[in-house]
């Protein structure tokens, strides 16, 4: 009975040992998941991949990248990490277009719920089939007036940054489009090119590959300034339609966060590798081939720049008459 007794204790002791020597681990001692909530393919999957394989460099653990998609404005996906326990060990990959989840009734939270890191953005720009009748924006604005809520656009989800500038073009310049949501940007310009929508309102970064393999035409970028692409000049949108100053531009933020309840030493620790990250030539090298801009920002910067989004996203939208939640009720400000 003692010999029994005695082993019983022992294993109780290598059990409270190893969950004490487990407790002790500094973080991270396992690999880390991130789940994107938007589709394969798009911005955010892209650069989500991106920089988890450059944060690796400086971590001692691997970074897998999963996508959760669905709900509304990237709701699942967020869900999905919110559901996880907040030790760090599982990310959210998200965007700006995040921020209008709550006031279109995806979940019940504010933004500053993350501790976000933004890597950076990319313009939007409006774009048709590469064999499109539409040679510029004002033939299709003025085909969309004569016919309005006909033309079928893409531009993602409903409330992504990319919805919000379709709904802009279309009050900026009084025309009525009709809006076809997808499960990210990669299949609304794959709709696009497929001829099952008549245009599609994405990134530049996105829509390079597919403009420069001839696939799609550009016919305006969705900020003051043109840009070059594929040796062809996208003009402003701005220069084409006063309008359009009361509505845009509208900036992309994309990156990753972790909850906000995580320990210092979990922020501290994912700081320190997204830093390191970003201050490499391969991030840079990424950006400039890619049509992106860095942004680098992490943590209290981060958070301020997401609540100034979430505040004039929520406010726009409920201003063009398409927020199901009051943002007030939310505690969100007014820009």
């Amino acid at each position: 009975m003692k010999t029994l007794l005695g082993t019983f204790a022992g294993a109780a002791m290598v059990i409270a040992g190893a969950a004490t020597m487990t407790a002790a681990q500094e973080y991270p001692y396992r690999d880390i998941t991130t789940a994107v909530v938007w589709g394969a393919g798009g911005g955010t999957d892209t650069i989500n991949r991106m920089i988890m394989a450059e944060m690796e460099k400086h971590l001692p653990v691997s970074i897998n990248v999963i996508n959760q998609t669905g709900g509304v404005a990237g709701s699942n996906g967020m869900v999905y990490v919110m559901n996880q326990p907040d030790d760090g060990y599982t990310l959210v990959g998200l965007s700006e277009s995040n921020v209008t989840a709550a006031v279109q009734g995806g979940w019940d939270k504010k933004f500053d719920f993350w501790y976000p890191f933004i890597v950076g953005g990319s313009p939007d720009l409006i774009s048709v089939p590469a064999n499109s009748s539409y040679a510029t924006l004002e033939e299709l604005v003025d085909a969309a007036k004569a016919a309005p809520g006909t033309i079928p656009a893409a531009a993602s989800g409903a409330g992504s940054i990319h919805h919000l500038n379709l709904l802009a073009i279309e009050n900026g310049a009084g025309a009525e489009f009709k809006f076809v949501p997808y499960k990210g940007s990669a299949p609304g310009q794959e709709a696009a090119i497929a001829g099952e929508v008549a245009l599609v309102v994405t990134s530049l970064a996105e829509q390079a590959p597919l403009i420069e393999g001839g696939e799609l035409k550009p016919l305006a970028m969705l900020t003051p300034q043109s840009a070059e692409i594929a040796g062809i000049t996208v003009p402003s949108a701005f220069d084409i339609y006063d309008g359009l100053d009361a509505y845009l531009p509208l900036k992309q933020a994309i990156g990753f966060a972790v909850h906000n309840s995580a320990s210092d030493e979990v922020k501290a620790k994912l700081t320190e590798a997204f830093d390191a990250a970003m201050a490499g030539e391969a991030v840079a090298e990424w950006a400039a081939a890619n049509h992106y801009d860095i942004g680098g920002q992490s943590g209290e910067e981060a958070q301020a720049l997401f609540s100034n989004l979430e505040s004039n996203f929520a406010y726009t939208l409920q201003d063009l008459g398409v927020a199901t939640v009051d943002p007030a009720s939310l505690g969100i400000e007014k820009p």
